[in-house]
């Protein structure tokens, strides 16, 4: 079956403005393994590229400059082999000089992998844009890769002869809920939504991952099939997936293992005294790198200052596999199947769901209606003190028009229904928050929950309710 392009509407319309344009550009594409950058841009460019070239992983520089040879060969049968990569680059200059007028598109795919030791392939493709094709108007250069740290420091956020030089970049994120649930329409899967929510919480979004799927397999099958059977396709992705972006990966991998333990996050300290990693500027960079890249989030709790900044793990693919995959000792091929409706999966579906809503801020805040107001995520915790009850609360909507949204997470079968407790509990929040606070701000009590809410004599504790199907609303901007 031929591939399909699912969503990505507003990143075909920037390649397609950029494309357009009057002058030369350079597009650096980047995003996490999996996420589908190279299936974008040969779908936008199709078979107008000049040239194109895919870097190869973990080889030479000698290989990698037969592979630069041998591409070139697709589009000129008299260019010589290389010896150098800035002599590669004079001889793609040579043979873009004899093309016809008209835009010439150069597509550079997993840039990152033909930087190899000693090879001087940063300071040749420097030399290549600032010297011949920027001064041009009719260069359209893409590259991406998925090393997302080599990709911001070499080519984003370069210092040397390619600062400020990039013209756009674009990050490709995973599928959101509404694009996840269009990719398993159009490759005839019959999903509900809630079970499509499950899959999103194990996998989060990457396309990837969902075309490993079978439509004739349950979700719960599918991920026995992918992630704990021996041959599994996706048995060690984990391990894969971060060494593709960082070159030294244990650090960040120690990062992610100690975020996985605690929902709301820890602080830095926390995380060097869980982790055991150095406390240096490479642990810095590491935390830099891996919210960049999607993995994680840095956000200040609710009336605190940066002193208090907390990280938050927030890839449902590494929490997925942290809690379980990486601890299936004994190697359960029906690990998830037998384990469905067990205190432990149901624990990690109320922290997935929470992580999922999480990544879906945006939708929450349409169905609130307060799309246009500026606001902060964040969480709040108030432990028990002086005879009082603790509070938590792990998702807060901060308002610039002075309203706190308290949202309440539940993920149920069936609508949620407010108990007598559960009310108290409620009040209990929201009056520990307002008096440890001091907020002068109104407060709305909100509850995210599966199927909405049950009405009865306790429904009125909350203000509005925010159900799954709101969370499947897709973005028009």
């Amino acid at each position: 079956m031929k591939k399909l392009l699912i969503g990505r509407n507003r990143e075909i319309a920037r390649l397609n403005e950029y494309l357009d344009s009057d002058r030369s550009e350079f597009i650096a594409v980047y995003g996490r393994r999996r996420v589908g950058k190279t299936f974008l841009i040969r779908h936008v460019i199709g078979d107008k590229a000049c040239f194109s070239l895919a870097g190869m992983e973990n080889a030479d520089m000698k290989d990698q400059l037969n592979n630069f040879y041998f591409s070139m060969r697709k589009y000129s049968s008299s260019v010589p082999r290389p010896s150098s990569w800035i002599e590669a680059f004079f001889l793609l200059e040579s043979y873009l000089e004899n093309l016809p007028d008209g835009r010439k598109i150069i597509f550079i795919d997993e840039l990152p992998w033909l930087d190899t030791v000693r090879s001087s392939f940063v300071a040749a493709f420097e030399h290549f844009w600032n010297a011949w094709a920027e001064p041009r108007d009719d260069v359209k250069l893409i590259v991406c890769g998925s090393a997302t740290s080599w990709m911001t420091d070499h080519i984003i956020n370069n210092r040397g002869g390619l600062h400020n030089r990039i013209t756009h970049q674009i990050y490709l994120p995973p599928f959101t809920l509404s694009e996840t649930e269009e990719y398993f329409k159009s490759y005839g899967f019959s999903y509900a939504r809630k079970e499509i929510a499950e899959c999103y919480m194990v996998m989060g979004g990457i396309p990837y991952y969902y075309s490993l799927m079978s439509s004739k397999e349950s979700v719960a099958q599918n991920i026995d099939r992918l992630f704990f059977s021996r041959q599994g396709e996706l048995n060690n992705e984990f391990t894969n997936l971060y060494r593709s972006l960082f070159k030294k990966s244990d650090e960040h991998i120690a990062i992610v293992t100690a975020l996985a333990v605690k929902a709301k996050g820890l602080t830095r300290n926390e995380i060097l005294m869980t982790s055991n990693v150095s406390n240096n500027s490479k642990f810095t960079r590491s935390l830099d790198e891996l919210e960049k890249c999607g993995f994680i989030r840095s956000y200040v709790p609710f009336m605190r200052t940066k002193r208090d900044l907390l990280y938050q793990l927030t890839d449902a693919y590494s929490l997925f596999y942290l809690k379980f995959q990486k601890e299936n000792i004994y190697q359960d091929e029906k690990f998830w199947t037998l384990s469905f409706n067990t205190p432990r999966i149901n624990a990690w579906r109320g922290y997935a769901f929470e992580n999922l809503c999480l990544n879906h801020v945006p939708q929450i805040k349409l169905a609130l209606g307060i799309s246009g107001v500026q606001s902060r995520v964040c969480s709040w915790v108030c432990k028990p003190e002086d005879n009082q009850k603790g509070a938590q609360i792990d998702l807060i909507i901060d308002r610039a028009d002075r309203t706190v949204n308290l949202c309440e997470i539940k993920y149920y079968d069936t609508p949620y229904k407010i108990t007598k407790q559960h009310a108290e509990e409620l009040d209990n929040k929201l009056h520990a928050f307002i008096h440890k606070t001091a907020t002068t701000k109104s407060i709305i009590l909100t509850l995210i929950a599966t199927y909405g809410i049950q009405q009865n004599q306790y429904s009125g504790s909350v203000h509005s309710v925010i159900t799954l199907d709101d969370l499947f609303v897709p973005l028009t901007c």
